[in-house]
């Protein structure tokens, strides 16, 4: 080290072990609770767990402390909580220690609601009923019926919906400068799925993690042919119906990029970036047979396809086949799908209870073999 560098004492902060992630949906959050899953694991943390068959945290009902596995017993000693729910605060923090750091991630509205028509074609009476998802955008309330708003709340305001709060309320400037107001005092950090990379190096500084920390492989994406094209009209029209969603993504877009620069500056972000990107990389070329994801039809351990949905072809990983255990530990945590990780958690966590079903291949019996 040069003279000048010893001077700098570095700032000694220590990795934030009690993290909340709020998991919304379609906006790469199922990348983020891989990344949450592995931290839990790397410094042996307690994850709180969906209870019995759940697996989720009682989504889409409104949270309650007993949708976590174990509550009754382990109290508010969980480090990690990250799967699926709507949020409810004081029933999250009945499980989640005081110190908890709380954090979720946007997306902008317009990719979101496409992706939502896609994956959700089948499950939505408003998409069911339309032929495509610029037909739905041309007049939503023709499919849209208030009597189906259980199922239809992936059709509006999906990120309004998972933080709580009504999908169909109206767009009133004071109620959503509240539910705004109330969001930045429930949530530490608000990341952005637009710019992902950016936003895992804000989170790891935030949380002092490691940049191995925040390494990942793109999970639960889509194939290509299965992106429907929104018309400008189109485009346009999500912003007027998601328009608590518009907001909301605005508010926190700002917010952001605000923070970003009041606390790392954009210069370390793009460099950070950079290494980030490098040894995503150099993974990829490690674990992987191909260097990018592929189609269902084409993962060849069926231990490893994720679930599943709609019109969507949802991508997968091969692993290389010559890996030495250590690395092919390191490599099937990265490419786990999201059902078959929390079930596997969950046996290591529960090892009394019945395991969770997800209609796949049990994990590689080698994981078990810890």
């Amino acid at each position: 080290k040069s003279h000048e560098e010893l001077l700098i004492p570095p700032t000694p902060c220590h990795a934030k072990t009690n993290v909340m992630f709020l998991k919304t949906h379609k906006t790469a959050s199922s990348t983020v609770l891989n990344i949450m899953f592995r931290f839990a694991e790397r410094y042996n943390l307690t994850v709180a767990l969906p209870a019995d068959k759940l697996l989720h945290l009682g989504y889409p009902s409104t949270f309650v402390a007993h949708f976590v596995e174990g509550f009754e017993t382990i109290g508010q000693n969980y480090n990690i909580m990250c799967n699926h729910l709507r949020f409810n605060p004081s029933e999250v923090k009945k499980v989640m220690a005081a110190n908890t750091f709380y954090f979720s991630i946007l997306r902008n509205p317009i990719p979101l609601l496409e992706s939502s028509y896609i994956y959700y074609k089948d499950y939505v009476p408003a998409f069911r009923n339309s032929k495509n998802v610029n037909e739905f955008l041309q007049s939503p309330t023709r499919y849209y019926q208030p009597a189906d708003y259980r199922s239809n709340i992936y059709a509006r305001n999906i990120m309004w919906f998972d933080f709580g709060y009504n999908n169909n309320a109206k767009d009133d400037t004071n109620y959503t400068q509240a539910v705004l107001e109330e969001i930045e005092h429930n949530f530490h950090l608000i990341l952005i799925a637009d710019y992902f990379d950016e936003s895992m190096i804000l989170l790891k500084h935030t949380l002092c993690w490691d940049l191995d920390d925040v390494i990942y492989f793109k999970l639960n994406s889509r194939s290509q042919d299965t992106v429907q094209t929104l018309t400008p009209e189109s485009e346009e029209q999500i912003k007027a119906w998601c328009s608590l969603d518009w907001k909301l993504y605005l508010h926190f877009n700002q917010s952001f990029w605000r923070r970003i620069e009041e606390t790392i500056g954009l210069g370390v972000l793009a460099k950070e970036v950079d290494h980030l990107r490098t040894r995503q990389k150099e993974l990829m070329e490690t674990c992987l047979s191909e260097q990018e994801a592929v189609r269902k039809d084409h993962i060849r351990n069926k231990a490893l396809l994720p679930f599943q949905s709609g019109a969507a072809n949802i991508l997968g990983y091969n692993l290389k086949q010559d890996l030495d255990n250590t690395t092919l530990r390191t490599c099937q945590k990265m490419v786990i799908p999201e059902l078959q990780y929390t079930s596997y958690l969950y046996a290591v966590q529960h090892p009394y209870k019945k395991r969770k079903n997800v209609g796949l291949p049990l994990l590689w019996t080698s994981l078990q073999e810890k």
